[in-house]
C-alpha cells in the first residue's frame, strides 16, 4: 500500500526484463485493491507502457498472460447524413445525456425533451421532499436533468463485459465535464452527488454548443405513429401541452420510474416484455464496522477509502438474496416520484465520509411472481410502496427497525 513512486517503475522494468534506457514512459491504466488477506493488502496495477523495440518485446513475452499489446480504446463516432427532421431524445438521465452527446458530436443536432426541471431547480425540489415532506411529482430524485443517478452514489462501473472498452468513452467525457481524473484508472470509480450536479450542467452546455436543444417541462404523453405500409414508423411526439413535434427518430431514455409512459406505449401497441427484477429494503451500519471487516488494521488508509462489500445467498428454493448498490459512507434518502408512496435509495458524496454505510438487500422475482398484464410488475411495486408509505406514518418517512 505504501510503495514509493519509483517502486512502480522498477516493477515495470522487472516484469518486461528491460533496462532504464529502453523505457520511454508509462501510465496507470487500472489500479485495484486486493484485500483477500487483510494482513497483507496489496495494490494491483495494469500499466500502459511505451518502450523501444515494442514488437521485439511483445514477441519475447508472447507466452505471458501478463504482457500484451495495448488495446484500441478509441471511440469512433458513427457517421451518417443528417435526417430531414432532427432526432428526439426523451429523458436526460445518463442514457439520454450520452445519446444526445453522441448525436450532437456526430452533427445531428438532437432535440432533448425532459419532463422535469434543470438540475439546480430540481435539487431544490428534492430537498423540499427530504426536509419538509413536500413532493413535486415531476421534479424529484427520479425526474429531472441528470436522472436518478444524480442523487446516488455515482458509481461508474458495472458487471457487464466491455471487450471494446466503450465505457472508456463515458469516463473520458465525465473527466472533460469536471470529474476527477482518477476515475479513468481506479477499479471502482465514483463521483458523488455534489460533483455530478455541475458535471450535468457542463455536459448540457457542450451539447447545446454542438447544436443540440434542450426543452424542460416538456412531458411526452403520446407518439405519432404511421401504420401505413408493411411496418410502423414513428412520425412525431405529442407533449402534455398539446404540441406535436415531428420526427422520424426517437430515443426513449425514460428511466424505470416513467410508469405512465410505459402505459402509453402499451396502449399504443408497442411491444413490451415482462422482465425479472428485484425488490427489498435498505440496511445501514456504521462505516467503521465495514472498514475493519474488510481491511483490518489497514482501515482508514488514504488509498483504501471507505470499504464496500457484496453479499449473496442462494436459497434452496431457487431464489437468491443479495446486496445491491452498496453506498460506503453515504445516506439513505427518499426517492419516490408518486404521491402516497415510499421508495428509498442510497446516496453519497465524493468523499464518502458520512458515519454510516448502506446497501439494498433484495431478492430476485420473475414474471411468474406477478401474473397478468405486461405491467403487472409495476402494480406490484406500487402496492408495496403504498404499504411502506402507510407504515412510515403517511408522511414520506420510511419505516425502519433495528437488526442485529
Amino acid at each position: 500500500l505504501d510503495h514509493t513512486p519509483d517502486a512502480l517503475r522498477d516493477a515495470v522494468l522487472a516484469r518486461l526484463g528491460i533496462g532504464e534506457a529502453a523505457l520511454r514512459g508509462f501510465t496507470v491504466f487500472r489500479r485495484a485493491v486486493d484485500a483477500r488477506r487483510k494482513a497483507a493488502i496489496v495494490l494491483t496495477y495494469t500499466i500502459d507502457v511505451e518502450a523501444k523495440d515494442e514488437a521485439e518485446l511483445l514477441a519475447r513475452h508472447a507466452a505471458s498472460r501478463h504482457v500484451g499489446p495495448t488495446p484500441d480504446i478509441g471511440y469512433r463516432l458513427p457517421r451518417s447524413r443528417p435526417p430531414a427532421r432532427r432526432p428526439i431524445v426523451i429523458g436526460t438521465g445518463p442514457c439520454g445525456i450520452f445519446a444526445a452527446l453522441i448525436l450532437a458530436q456526430a452533427g445531428l443536432r438532437p432535440l432533448i425533451l425532459e419532463r422535469g426541471k434543470v438540475v439546480r431547480e430540481r435539487t431544490k425540489d428534492t430537498w423540499a421532499l427530504w426536509r419538509r415532506g413536500v413532493l413535486t411529482p415531476e421534479s424529484n430524485v427520479q425526474f429531472g436533468e441528470g436522472g436518478a443517478g444524480t442523487f446516488s452514489d455515482g458509481k461508474l462501473y458495472s458487471q457487464i463485459s466491455d471487450p471494446n472498452h466503450l465505457g472508456r468513452k463515458v469516463l473520458t467525457e465525465f473527466v472533460a465535464a469536471g470529474a476527477p481524473e482518477e476515475i479513468l484508472y481506479v477499479a471502482h470509480p465514483h463521483i458523488g452527488t455534489f460533483r455530478l450536479v455541475g458535471m450535468v450542467e457542463t455536459m448540457r452546455a457542450t451539447i447545446e454548443r454542438l447544436g443540440g436543444e434542450y426543452r424542460f417541462g416538456a412531458k411526452v404523453i403520446d407518439l405519432a405513429i404511421d401504420n401505413a405500409g408493411d411496418g410502423r414508423q414513428v412520425r412525431g411526439v405529442v407533449l402534455e401541452s398539446g404540441e406535436t413535434i415531428e420526427t422520424d427518430h426517437v430515443i426513449l431514455a425514460i428511466g424505470h420510474s416513467s410508469r405512465d409512459t410505459f402505459a402509453m406505449l402499451r396502449d399504443r401497441g408497442v411491444h413490451l416484455d415482462k422482465k425479472p427484477f428485484a425488490i427489498g429494503f435498505r440496511i445501514e451500519h456504521p462505516q467503521s464496522v465495514i472498514d475493519r471487516a474488510r481491511y483490518g488494521d489497514h482501515a482508514g488508509h488514504k488509498l483504501l477509502g471507505a470499504a464496500d462489500y457484496k453479499l449473496v445467498h442462494h436459497a434452496k428454493n431457487g431464489r437468491s438474496a443479495y446486496s445491491f448498490c452498496m453506498c460506503p459512507g453515504g445516506t439513505v434518502v427518499a426517492a419516490t416520484s408518486e404521491p402516497g408512496r415510499v421508495v428509498t435509495n442510497g446516496m453519497s458524496q465524493y468523499s464518502r465520509n458520512e458515519r454510516n454505510a448502506n446497501a439494498g438487500i433484495v431478492v430476485g422475482i420473475s414474471p411468474e411472481d406477478f401474473p397478468g398484464d405486461v405491467l403487472a410488475g409495476v402494480e406490484l411495486q406500487r402496492r408495496l410502496e403504498t404499504a411502506a408509505y402507510v407504515a412510515g406514518g403517511s408522511n414520506y418517512n420510511a419505516p425502519g427497525q433495528l437488526v442485529g
